[in-house]
């Protein structure tokens, strides 16, 4: 299901740089219109279907076209992003409706160290054989053999 933009609501991320779904989009199909200031999917048939335009876009003027085996009986998908979470609407064929609510980061970009309270790496043990299978002091590596 590409993304595409509703024209009526997009309004270029207020004309910065850079739209919110350019920088969040990983395979870089999110372009701006400079003359319209309206951002659009360039190619949706190379789209990952990752929903990540849809969701940080703040005028929620991103949607994603359905495939032809359930739009056309009426379902659809419907994210609404708050400031700690975001709530997924789905419409299922048969009508039932179900939301989902999923947290999101709440803390700066780049805030958090993943490394923090680890050793410091010791590069010259890469080269050392055995290095990635070490099982410890006085453990034997497992021995595989073909039958």
């Amino acid at each position: 299901m590409p993304s595409f933009v509703i024209a009526e609501k997009c309004d270029g991320c207020k004309a910065q740089d850079k739209t919110a779904c350019q920088y969040i989009c990983p395979n870089d199909l999110m372009t701006l219109n400079r003359d319209l200031m309206k951002a659009y999917n360039q190619e949706p048939d190379q789209c990952w279907e990752c929903y990540n335009c849809v969701k940080i876009c703040p005028q929620q003027a991103i949607e994603v076209r359905g495939y032809a085996d359930f739009v056309p009986l009426g379902g659809n998908v419907i994210p609404m992003r708050g400031s700690d979470s975001i709530m997924w609407t789905i419409k299922f064929r048969n009508g039932k409706l179900k939301r989902f609510k999923f947290p999101i980061r709440t803390t700066p970009e780049g805030s958090i160290d993943p490394y923090a309270g680890k050793p410091e790496a010791n590069l010259d043990n890469i080269k050392k054989p055995g290095y990635f299978t070490h099982q410890g002091e006085g453990k034997e590596m497992p021995v595989i053999t073909q039958k």
